[in-house]
């Protein structure tokens, strides 16, 4: 079973509360099972620019079952996913995409993060998804 809209918007909520407790403004994207985006949040102020990046994240993150920020290491010149980013339409493969499992450890879809600092990115994106 995938995330619900309930599910995802419990997401979503955790993800802005981490966000304004390090002072920072996200765009919050959260996919299904499929990938197909099922809730986004913009806070107010956040840059437009990193919209279409936070969806990415969570694609990115759902596509291979693994945080962003593992597939830019393995995307690396000489690594095992070198030029992954230019398939799929576009991948994202800086940290702040992060798949979400159920209790039994199944991914269920995933959250994707988007600006402010990589670092600030996956702290959001990992409050988020252990929202559930």
């Amino acid at each position: 079973m995938g995330i619900t809209l309930a599910q995802a918007e419990k997401m979503i909520s955790v993800a802005k509360e981490k966000a304004k407790e390090i002072d920072t403004k996200m765009n919050i994207a959260v996919v299904d099972a499929g990938a197909n985006l099922i809730a986004f949040a913009r806070m107010d102020g956040a840059w437009l620019g990193s919209l279409d990046i936070s969806i990415k994240k969570a694609k990115t993150a759902r596509f291979f079952d693994m945080n962003t920020g593992i597939i830019g290491e393995l995307s690396q010149p000489g690594g095992s996913l070198y030029n992954i980013e230019h398939s799929n339409g576009g991948l994202i493969t800086f940290p702040g995409g992060v798949p979400v499992k159920d209790k039994e450890g199944n991914v269920i879809g995933a959250i994707g993060v988007s600006g402010s600092s990589v670092e600030n990115d996956h702290t959001v994106a990992e409050a988020g998804a252990n929202a559930l």
